[in-house]
């Protein structure tokens, strides 16, 4: 997501057309989640531009689409893999993982059908898996097996830490709206690979937030000093501010790891002025 109704004319400049609106995020943060992909493949033309729009070290983190993940259950996707890789081509370096969230009816019995994906798609590209089933965080032998697998094929375990959000009873509509939506999910900061990936889910009251993520911050800036390259995604519910509380995040640890290179400065929203 690099566009955001409560972003334009505050954050972004508006209006922009939409080959400018990457463009303007990526002065913001470095990264971006690629959750449109989840709903229907791209079209190889649109990624060419969003390839333009951005410098080759910026990180995309795709979602793979519903079909594969959700609907066909990594099963039989032989096809409909070929035909997204190919639409995500254009992305090349900055392709930085694909994104395999599975539902949460997705068990430890399954697993198998996890390892066999990864072993036949494995190879150009770096997969990130989320899961959402209880038992791979409450039971230990779940757990390793799914380490086990990932590990093997060089995947990343994504957690998506929603510990700070559930911490208290919302106060918004859109607290209210996540609360139902979102999934409960246990704490989990173990890193498999050199590339971690964080989503973090905070609250709309900004102290809440960095209150929440202050785990976050020393475990990041653990995995920095151990070489590792993370990348970390901060959301409310709202979203209103969270290119800028990404780059909060990301100031307090460097304030710890100063060697880490600043984020770029944003494209202001409005035009410059001499007066």
């Amino acid at each position: 997501m690099w566009t955001h109704r409560s972003w334009q004319g505050r954050l972004l400049a508006h209006p922009l057309p939409a080959h400018e609106r990457l463009r303007h995020y990526a002065s913001w943060c470095d990264a971006v989640e690629g959750n449109t992909t989840f709903y229907a493949t791209p079209a190889r033309d649109t990624v060419v531009t969003w390839a333009q729009q951005t410098d080759p070290d910026f990180r995309f983190v795709i979602k793979l689409p519903k079909p594969i993940t959700h609907e066909r259950r990594l099963t039989d996707v032989d096809d409909a893999l070929r035909v997204f890789l190919d639409a995500i081509e254009p992305l090349g370096p900055r392709t930085h993982a694909l994104w395999v969230q599975l539902p949460g009816s997705f068990a430890p019995a399954d697993v198998p059908v996890l390892a066999r994906f990864l072993r036949q798609s494995s190879g150009t590209h770096r997969y990130a898996v989320e899961v959402r089933h209880p038992a791979f965080f409450e039971d230990p032998r779940a757990t390793s097996s799914l380490e086990n697998v990932l590990t093997a094929a060089g995947a990343e375990w994504v957690p998506f830490d929603t510990t700070a959000f559930f911490r208290s009873p919302p106060t918004s509509d859109a607290e209210r709206d996540a609360w139902m939506k979102k999934p409960r999910m246990p704490l989990r900061a173990l890193a498999l690979t050199d590339r971690p990936i964080v989503r973090y889910l905070g609250r709309d009251d900004t102290t809440l937030t960095v209150e929440g993520w202050q785990h976050w911050v020393e475990v990041v800036t653990g995995w920095l000093r151990e070489g590792r390259s993370p990348t970390v995604f901060i959301h409310t519910p709202d979203n209103a501010d969270a290119p800028v509380l990404a780059r909060r995040f990301h100031d307090e640890v460097r304030a710890r790891v100063p060697e880490l290179a600043p984020l770029p400065e944003p494209i202001p929203a409005e035009p410059l002025t001499l007066f």
